[in-house]
């Protein structure tokens, strides 16, 4: 059956569809020993040798892997690293299948990353990044008041509040931690705004994505979830768009 080659290269777990779009404008793509760079182009993974950035993708279907990765700070959020960095593969290791992270976190932060080889999946969470709610503890510079967390996660629009310091017994606190609730697309504003309130970010965490959590999960370590639990993000996208077509029906737009 003809497909879209980037479909059939992340179905194959090569990469996300989107890396894929990539892969083959860049010229990485080969279909039977053509480079193919046109991102309509079809084939039949049955019957074509597909070749992408040097790997053959196997057309027969493999098990659907889903993984919830507790990251260490100073991981890339990548499968290889040109500067040679440590990557999720050093995490990773005694894997069979080949699986690759949706989204991004930032090289410095910790917590939740999401791996699978489920193309599909990947591609529709991507499209929707911006749909997921995502949970961090974050630690910054001195302390904010219960006021301050109300009139900054208004300006931003996340849900700030304080969370049990890790310190405090030792009486060591001095530098506070809290959780905030918020889309990807507010992070870069919110690090903004504590900058200007003299209360810049220190550390950064995410414990959630969506449904996901990484909790009881030990850094650099993780857990392999279901593919019905995996399938909850695909839900959760398709009941945050039927929310937001309701606001605008109340809103008469």
């Amino acid at each position: 059956m003809q497909e879209r080659l980037q479909k059939i290269i992340a179905r194959a777990g090569i990469a996300s569809r989107r890396h894929a779009e990539l892969l083959i404008a860049s010229g990485q793509v080969r279909v039977n020993g053509r480079v193919v760079r046109e991102l309509g182009t079809k084939a039949d993974a049955a019957k074509d040798r597909i070749e992408a950035a040097g790997k053959v993708v196997e057309s027969k279907e493999g098990r659907r892997v889903y993984i919830v990765l507790n990251k260490p700070p100073e991981v890339v959020s990548a499968m290889a690293d040109p500067e040679g960095r440590k990557t999720l593969r050093n995490c990773l290791r005694g894997l069979p299948e080949r699986v690759f992270p949706v989204g991004n976190l930032e090289y410095a932060a910790s917590g939740l990353v999401f791996l699978t080889n489920d193309g599909e999946l990947a591609a529709e969470m991507l499209k929707n990044w911006s749909d997921l709610e995502q949970v961090y503890h974050l630690k910054v510079k001195g302390m904010l008041t219960l006021a301050d967390l109300e009139r900054l996660g208004k300006e931003i629009g996340a849900k700030m509040h304080t969370v049990r310091q890790p310190d405090a017994t030792r009486g060591r606190t001095a530098n506070y931690w809290y959780e905030v609730r918020m889309r990807d697309s507010k992070k870069e504003e919110l690090r903004r705004v504590l900058f200007k309130e003299k209360h810049p970010l220190e550390k950064l965490k995410r414990i959630g994505l969506g449904p996901l959590t990484v909790e009881g999960i030990p850094r650099g370590r993780y857990r392999l979830i279901e593919q019905k639990e995996a399938e909850k993000l695909r839900k959760l996208r398709k009941a945050g768009k039927e929310t937001k077509k309701e606001t605008r029906k109340e809103k008469g737009l």
